[in-house]
């Protein structure tokens, strides 16, 4: 079997006018405000509680939905913004909307009862209570 080199460009065709292509596609994907991106997370475990942090600044707690569905507890928020330009021979009016969604699987020791939710500084902070009979304990175990 022989491996063939694949070019795009011919010699034809002016190198420019792929690239623009490339360009615009590219371009498209990564500017577009309505392409959702989901905040970055930071999970902990302590003896007492686990503790999610997801970053989502410039929104307000009123943004936020936080929801536990059996195992599963869901974090949603979603912004839309309406900005009207009048002015002399014009109006404009642009649409803003985002959103993002995100769901944790709770183990088996977390408390459902126990679910606290903080926004301060650009983060949310979900603490989850661990149940009582499942708290972490320190022993040292002997090999024999």
């Amino acid at each position: 079997m022989t491996l063939v080199n694949f070019n795009n460009r011919t010699r034809n065709t002016a190198p420019y006018f792929n690239n623009v292509f490339d360009s615009l596609f590219s371009e498209a994907v990564s500017k577009n405000k309505m392409v959702d991106k989901s905040p970055n997370v930071n999970i902990q475990e302590n003896e007492t509680a686990y503790v999610i942090e997801l970053a989502a600044p410039g929104l307000k707690k009123e943004d936020f939905q936080i929801n536990l569905k059996r195992d599963t507890l869901s974090v949603w928020a979603e912004v839309k913004t309406e900005e009207t330009q009048v002015a002399k021979d014009y109006t404009r009016k642009e649409f803003d909307f985002s959103s993002f969604a995100r769901s944790f699987n709770l183990p088996e020791t977390a408390d459902g009862e126990k679910i606290t939710a903080e926004y301060k500084d650009g983060i949310l902070v979900i603490n989850i209570g661990k149940k009582d009979d499942t708290k972490l304990q320190h022993k040292e175990i002997v090999v024999s």
